[in-house]
């Protein structure tokens, strides 16, 4: 019989939350260290925005605009961190220890099992700074003297379905690069990758769409969509969906198909990764 995998993630999360209130102390700190490293973030933009107008040449992105745009960076990443990253980090040990011996043998998807039996909890600290900060931006949107702007209802639910959307692109791609550990045995440079490549999903798009930057914005567009990531629902939250340009549109329809593509593309990485393992008894 197969299990409620509702109910096993929520034993997966419950037991995370109690292992996390065993160490208090720890969890505070941790906490503590990421809203600090949020803030030292905030501070470096308000600096940048005394020099500049907005992101990026005639690119729409002033202050307001663009601290929604960070905020969704962080809502996606913190998710990404506290659902997914912990598990990617341990899976080539589970590899070297022979703890997937032990996982191949549960009678629940070994994928959906290695992806979600630890949860970090203190990652969700960022989550809870960026809801603060996209609403003081939407609160000065709406209320600054000119050109005021509030989001309509459909901006906020197609805003919530794309963040989604990024967090199972990025989930994606962290699952592809922990397969990998199967046929490298250790990977610690590719994690490193993944931190490298991410950091462009950390800016607006129109800036790498200009001269040699050509080549970056269709590669982590097309090939590796993290560039759709914080980008298509950002876009949504910090500009009116009526009026639309065309090219707002296709990207939005890109980004859900990008979306599929990744969840198939990594299904299949994981897939064939394990046809290739070999029990650490053996």
């Amino acid at each position: 019989m197969q299990p409620s995998y509702t109910k096993v993630f929520a034993t997966f999360a419950r037991n995370s939350l109690i292992r996390d209130m065993t160490f208090r102390t720890n969890f505070v700190l941790q906490c503590i260290s990421s809203l600090g490293w949020t803030a030292m973030n905030v501070g470096f933009y308000l600096i940048l925005f005394q020099y500049t107008n907005s992101i990026g040449q005639d690119s729409g992105w002033d202050r307001e605009k663009f601290f929604l745009f960070i905020a969704t960076t962080w809502f996606i990443n913190s998710l990404v961190q506290a659902f997914f990253m912990p598990n990617a980090e341990e899976f080539s040990e589970l590899i070297r220890t022979g703890g997937l011996d032990f996982a191949l043998l549960k009678p629940i998807d070994t994928q959906f099992l290695i992806s979600f039996r630890r949860i970090d909890w203190s990652a969700l600290a960022n989550f809870f700074a960026g809801g603060l900060i996209a609403a003081v931006s939407l609160y000065r949107l709406a209320t600054r003297e000119v050109d005021p702007m509030v989001p309509s209802l459909g901006s906020l639910v197609l805003y919530v379905v794309f963040v989604l959307c990024g967090v199972a692109i990025m989930y994606s791609l962290m699952i592809c690069l922990s397969a990998t550990s199967i046929w490298l045995g250790r990977n610690q440079t590719l994690y490193n990758f993944w931190f490298y490549i991410t950091n462009f999903s950390r800016y607006p798009m129109e800036m790498y769409n200009h001269g040699w930057g050509s080549a970056l914005y269709g590669f982590f567009t097309f090939v590796v969509p993290v560039l759709v990531v914080v980008n298509v629902p950002a876009r949504l939250i910090a500009k009116p969906i009526d009026p639309r340009t065309n090219e707002d549109w296709l990207l939005a329809a890109w980004g859900l198909v990008a979306t599929v593509l990744s969840v198939i593309a990594s299904r299949w990485v994981f897939k064939k990764a394990l046809l290739s393992y070999r029990s650490a008894s053996s």
